[in-house]
């Protein structure tokens, strides 16, 4: 049975968050762990304020949570298999697709 149109909408929230390569190379980053806004900020090579729209749209989508320390603003995933899901997409992204009646893992 397919998913509801609510899981649905939800699931690409997620994945629009995430399609762009600067907020894939922030949900790199912070597979490591978290990180400072500024050491994003650096990371991506863009101004604060390009930054924090990014950020943004990752946290209202439920990728990322951030927690304030002083003048510091600190950022984390919120779930620990992204990793799975782009070692997922990276096979997708490096294989062209093949016509046949079976399905298999790809990763």
């Amino acid at each position: 049975m397919p998913a509801s149109k609510d899981t649905i909408s939800r699931r690409a929230a997620v994945i629009k968050a995430l399609a762009h390569p600067s907020r894939l190379l922030i949900a790199e980053a912070l597979m490591e762990g978290e990180l400072c806004v500024c050491d994003l900020k650096d990371l991506v090579g863009a101004d604060m304020s390009t930054v924090s729209k990014h950020l943004t749209l990752m946290r209202e989508a439920g990728v990322l949570v951030c927690e304030k320390r002083g003048l510091n603003i600190y950022y984390r995933l919120v779930c620990d298999c992204l990793g799975d899901f782009l070692r997922c997409v990276d096979q997708l992204a490096r294989k062209p697709a093949k016509a046949t009646s079976k399905t298999k893992s790809c990763c």
